[in-house]
Order: C-alpha cells, then sequence, then structure tokens
C-alpha cells in the first residue's frame, strides 16, 4: 500500500517586514548665552534636551559644541570664555546620558561671528554655542 501524498502546504500569511527605519538628521542647532556668561538658561537646556534627543537616536554620529563669543573682550579672554559655554553645553548632555566618547568642544572665540555689526543685536547673536554632528562616524573615529 502506497502512503498518502502529503497535503498541499497551506498559505501562511507573509511575516510582516519592520517598517524600514526612519533617517534621523540631527539639525545643527544653536544656544544663547548672556554677556560675559556659560550659564545655560532655560531655554539653552530646552534645546540641549532637543539635541540630546535627536543624538540618541543616531548612535553612529560623532558631535561637536563649537563654543563662540562676541568681539568685546581680548583674544585670550573670549577664547577662553568661549570654551566655559561649549563644556558647559557638553556637561549638560552627559548629565542627561549622552556618551563622553561622542562630543568634542572646541572654542572659537569672537573667530567666528553670525552677524555683522558692532551692536547689542548682533552681539546677542554672536554669543553662542553650535552644536552639530561631526561627518566622521563614532566607528570610523580613531
Amino acid at each position: 500500500m502506497q502512503a498518502a501524498p502529503p497535503p498541499p502546504p497551506s498559505s501562511a500569511p507573509e511575516a510582516k517586514r519592520a517598517p524600514a527605519p526612519l533617517s534621523v538628521e540631527i539639525v545643527t542647532t544653536s544656544v544663547y548665552f548672556g554677556f560675559d556668561s556659560s550659564e545655560l538658561s532655560a531655554q539653552a537646556r530646552d534645546t540641549l534636551q532637543a539635541f540630546f534627543d535627536l543624538a540618541q537616536q543616531r548612535p553612529d554620529q560623532n558631535l561637536r559644541i563649537e563654543g563662540n563669543c562676541d568681539e568685546r573682550g581680548t583674544r585670550e579672554y573670549n577664547l577662553a570664555l568661549g570654551q566655559r559655554r561649549a563644556d558647559a553645553a557638553r556637561t549638560y548632555l552627559l548629565n542627561l546620558g549622552l556618551e563622553p566618547s561622542r562630543i568634542t568642544t572646541i572654542s572659537y572665540g569672537e573667530e567666528r561671528p553670525r552677524a555683522p555689526g558692532h551692536d547689542k543685536a548682533a552681539w546677542r547673536q554672536n554669543r553662542r554655542d553650535d552644536l552639530m554632528a561631526v561627518t566622521t562616524a563614532v566607528s570610523e573615529a580613531r
């Protein structure tokens, strides 16, 4: 006696594919400071929180914080103040949980003004940190 042929396979539903991950871009953003200050305002902390949230979605990206100053003060003083500003933002991001190895800081002092001019409006724009993703991915950094 021959064995009966096996029944045809039932049509199983196709496995659902996971949606493609969204391509999250870390947008360059800035936080601003008061005159002669590296203290983070409430608005700066909110901006840093939003930047942190994006950065957490892109663990493959390194980050850079660039400290800037207005033109008042000596070159040396402004470089030091720009570094304190960049360090303040870095410390805040680290306290939120960002990995230290992902963040670099640099101070440009007064060398990279955003706004031309020699008035309060220009100075306000130039007292800032610029936060950005850098092109070298974490896996490529050495």
